[in-house]
């Protein structure tokens, strides 16, 4: 009987000993991790500190701005106040970039004061209450034109110079085929000339890739109804993005080159974005319900650029030989149906939609080559 009291208390004691161990091991693994995030948050906020720098005679401002009953968020950024101001105009209609676009449209800021722009209800100009606004072409219209006159008046700019990308690109061009006295040129990437031509012509070039490959043939087949009936719903756009990664034209499918800079990083040092707002960004919480229906409505069709080709101001086209999110070929017939003082079209090689965000360098070239063409005022021959 001594002996089996001896041996529960020794077991008892063993327990102990081990819940002791298994404890103190917890409080090292927690530590470890409390260590490693504070680490991590260190190094994000010095990261954040270098790229909230201002440079020395230059601008770097972020702030809210009261555009058309709504708060709309803007970051400008140059390395000398002096320089003219370029807005970019991002895609979507609703994919604002602000996560990590700081890391390419600041490669211009040695030329242009840069602003980058958050535009309604998406991206850091997200809220709740603009979800019941019907988004309209008057709404995006008067958006653009209010932000314009704010920035000239702000940089103290007679003009701005616009440069869309994608969605941005349907903007631009209606700005300044309407307001063309506000802007002295304009650059436009990955191009939308209309959005029913550019998914017709979609269907066509997919059919080529698809011959052959009955999976491929079926998704062709359950993309042209959704065109036909000119309904830009999820199922459309899956079977459009299944199209484009099965035969190599995704815009931003890394398989074969990477962005020349670290996407990830920009994320970790964005100099405007907290975390909690990165984690928006990446699982599409900071993009506005009431964009569905605008894609689905008239409203977005009326952006189309089809028999509108006379600009009172340089005319420039970037897209690449691989792009057909915005068809590059319909892109560069109405490039060349387009009047404008001088016009150029330039190519970028082997390169899909998301040309300025993986070739951010030689991007930013075409951009600087741009600005030495305006600057000498020189014609030049078309590519």
């Amino acid at each position: 009987m001594f002996s089996k009291k001896n041996k529960e208390e020794k077991n008892k004691t063993t327990a102990s000993k081990i819940l002791n161990i298994l404890k103190w091991v917890l409080i090292g693994i927690i530590s470890v991790i409390l260590i490693v995030v504070i680490l991590l948050l260190i190094i994000r906020a010095i990261g954040k500190a270098i790229y909230n720098k201002t440079p020395k005679g230059g601008i770097n401002e972020s702030m809210y701005v009261d555009i058309n009953q709504s708060k709309q968020w803007i970051n400008i950024y140059g390395q000398d106040i002096s320089n003219p101001v370029i807005l970019y105009l991002h895609g979507g209609p609703g994919d604002p970039t602000s996560a990590y676009s700081y890391k390419y449209v600041r490669q211009w800021s040695d030329v242009f004061t840069v602003v980058t722009w958050d535009q309604r209800n998406c991206g850091l100009s997200y809220s709740d209450d603009q979800n019941n606004t019907t988004l309209t072409y008057d709404i995006f219209m008067k958006d653009g034109i209010e932000m314009t006159n704010y920035l000239k008046n702000h940089l103290h700019k007679e003009k701005i110079t616009l440069i869309g990308h994608s969605w941005g690109t349907f903007l631009g061009c209606n700005l300044i085929l309407e307001n063309p006295d506000n802007y002295d040129y304009y650059i436009g990437t990955g191009q939308l000339i209309d959005v029913y031509e550019n998914e017709v012509a979609f269907i066509e070039a997919a059919k080529e890739w698809s011959k052959g490959d009955a999976e491929g043939e079926k998704l062709v087949a359950l993309m042209e109804e959704k065109v036909k009936a000119k309904n830009w719903d999820d199922d459309f756009n899956m079977y459009k993005y299944q199209l484009e990664s099965r035969y190599g034209y995704n815009s931003y499918d890394y398989k074969d080159e990477k962005p020349d800079y670290n996407r990830n990083a920009a994320y970790f040092f964005n100099p405007f974005h907290s975390i909690s707002s990165i984690y928006k960004y990446l699982h599409g919480r900071d993009i506005g319900t009431n964009y569905k229906d605008f894609m689905n409505s008239p409203e977005f069709e009326k952006f189309s650029l089809l028999n509108r080709t006379e600009y009172k101001i340089p005319f420039y086209n970037i897209n690449g030989d691989r792009d057909y999110t915005t068809n590059h070929v319909l892109a560069k017939k109405y490039f060349d149906a387009v009047n404008a003082p001088r016009k150029q079209y330039y190519t970028m090689k082997n390169m899909a939609h998301g040309l300025l965000e993986i070739r951010s360098g030689e991007f930013s070239d075409i951009v600087h080559d741009i600005v030495k063409l305006e600057q000498t005022n020189t014609t030049i021959a078309v590519n």
